[in-house]
């Protein structure tokens, strides 16, 4: 049975993808003698360089001993610095923005929209600095060989945050021959697993301001945290 994913679970994917998303590209792909030291210094040159990008996104989280499955997808948008939409299309409407300042999570299944400021959502979501440009990729994590397959061309990359944090045990990265990520793994001390695989991605094009702004529908529940 398919069920709605959890406030957190979604802005952390969000931030996720913009920590993750852009590798450096050069003639030939992927070199297979990289290490997975000089991948991570490769991706966060390819970050420093991407103003803005889109992309389509489904996402599956599981939980241990269990069948069951989470499944989400729909449409995430990033402008830096600081400036991201994700529109959840199904298994119901959701939608998570940071225009900066504030970030915005309205759930329509609950008629509910939360509301915290940005400068709280960082002390609680490390991964959040690279948002505002703030963030290393070697400084921030552990940077080691995979325990994952590879699949086809992509190579896979293991992190994992060298300061305890409170969503994240380890991440895996899957990336292309144009050194774009196509498929992030992320796992909880609890072990349960959340998986988002990008398709139609675009990079440096413009992106409208206004999309950073959000009206819920009248009826709609606000809390403000």
């Amino acid at each position: 049975m398919e069920q709605r994913i959890p406030a957190r679970l979604v802005a952390f994917g969000a931030a996720l993808f913009l920590i993750f998303f852009f590798f450096p590209s050069r003639p030939g792909g992927c070199d297979p003698l990289d290490t997975p030291q000089e991948l991570a210094v490769k991706l966060q040159a390819r970050y420093e360089e991407t103003r803005s990008m889109a992309a389509d996104f489904q996402q599956v989280a599981s939980v241990p001993m269990s069948n069951r499955k989470r499944l989400g997808a729909g449409k995430v948008v990033i402008l830096k610095p600081g400036r991201i939409r994700w529109d959840y299309t199904s298994p119901d409407r959701q939608v998570l923005i940071s225009n900066g300042k504030k970030v915005f999570m309205y759930f329509a299944a609950s008629s509910q929209m939360i509301v915290q400021p940005v400068s709280e959502y960082i002390n609680s979501d490390v991964t959040y600095s690279f948002f505002v440009g703030t963030g290393n990729i070697v400084r921030d994590f552990e940077v080691l060989p995979p325990e994952r397959p590879a699949e086809g061309d992509l190579q896979v990359i293991k992190l994992v945050p060298k300061v305890a944090h409170p969503q994240v045990d380890s991440l895996h990265l899957w990336i292309d021959r144009e050194y774009l990520l196509r498929r992030l793994e992320i796992v909880d001390h609890f072990g349960s697993v959340t998986e988002l695989t990008f398709a139609d991605i675009r990079r440096n094009e413009a992106v409208a301001e206004e999309l950073f702004t959000f009206t819920p529908p009248a009826g709609t529940e606000v809390i403000e945290q």
